[in-house]
C-alpha cells in the first residue's frame, strides 16, 4: 500500500513538472538574438568620421580642456565598422550598394577626474569620446534618425595598470558598441 502511495507521488509531481516545463516551452520569454532592424536593410556604410574637435574653448572655470589625438576621427570610423563586422546584423560595404549610411563627427574628447583622495590627487579618469550622428536610408535619401552627443566612455583608477591610450580604446570600443546597438535595435 505504501510502495503504490509512493508511485502515484512520484507520478504527480513528475506529471506536474511536465506540465510546467511544457507551459514555459509554449509561453517562452520573448528573448531573441535577431535584430529589431527593418528586413529591408542588409548593409551599411559607415562615412569617415570627422573632427570637429575645438581645442580652443575651455570647457569651465577649472582647468579642463578638451583633448587632441591626432587620427581620432580614423580610430572612431574604424572601430564602429569593425562593431558592425562583429555584431553581423548589418555588413559593411561600399557607398554606391549600402542600405544605409551612418554619418557622424567627433565633437568632443575629454578626460575628465572622477575621484580625488585626501591629498586632492586624481584617483580615477572617465576618458570620454562623444559623437554627432544621424542614420540615412541610402535609396531613399532620407534621414532615419539622429542623435546628437552621442557618447562612450571608460573609467579607470589612476593607480591600475590601464594607460590612457588603453582607456581609449576601451571607450571607443563603448562608443562603438552603442553605435551598433542604436541601429540595429528598433527606432
Amino acid at each position: 500500500m505504501k510502495i503504490e502511495i509512493s508511485r502515484m507521488r512520484i507520478k504527480m509531481v513528475a506529471g506536474g513538472l511536465l506540465l510546467a516545463i511544457s507551459s514555459l516551452w509554449v509561453m517562452g520569454c520573448g528573448y531573441t538574438t535577431r535584430s529589431m532592424i527593418s528586413n529591408k536593410y542588409r548593409t551599411i556604410y559607415v562615412t569617415p568620421f570627422i573632427n570637429k574637435v575645438d581645442i580652443t574653448s575651455e570647457l569651465d572655470t577649472g582647468n579642463k580642456f578638451k583633448i587632441y589625438r591626432p587620427r581620432l576621427e580614423t580610430d572612431v570610423t574604424n572601430a564602429v565598422t569593425n562593431k558592425y563586422l562583429f555584431d553581423g546584423n548589418l555588413r559593411p560595404t561600399n557607398k554606391e550598394s549600402a542600405d544605409l549610411v551612418l554619418k557622424g563627427e567627433v565633437i568632443e574628447y575629454r578626460k575628465d577626474a572622477l575621484r580625488y583622495n585626501t591629498n586632492d590627487d586624481v584617483t580615477e579618469y572617465r576618458m570620454s569620446l562623444i559623437v554627432n550622428i544621424n542614420l540615412w536610408d541610402n535609396k531613399a535619401d532620407k534621414m532615419l534618425w539622429q542623435a546628437d552627443r552621442f557618447s562612450g566612455y571608460h573609467e579607470y583608477f589612476v593607480n591600475a595598470t590601464l594607460s590612457d591610450d588603453a582607456a581609449l580604446s576601451l571607450a571607443l570600443d563603448d562608443l562603438a558598441r552603442r553605435v551598433v546597438e542604436r541601429t540595429v535595435n528598433e527606432w
